[in-house]
């Protein structure tokens, strides 16, 4: 009977530590999925070249965007 449950016992070890890695597999594909690709950043500098900003079109800038929630 010993022998039995000795054998269920490793049987149950042995499909818990294959979840176990299966476990880690998925959590490095959410990984890979979630951290950024090496693409390459675009900069929109030089985009507005020329243009002038003063503190008026910040001030106008601010209210457009959180005017509903009085930033």
């Amino acid at each position: 009977m010993k022998g039995i449950a000795m054998r269920s016992t490793t049987d149950i070890l042995a499909k818990i530590e294959t979840i176990e890695k299966e476990i880690t597999d998925l959590k490095l594909i959410v990984l890979r999925k979630l951290t950024p690709t090496g693409k390459k950043v675009i900069t929109l500098k030089g985009i507005l070249k020329g243009v002038k900003i003063d503190n008026g079109d910040i001030s106008n800038a601010q209210k457009s965007l959180y005017g509903k929630i009085g930033v």
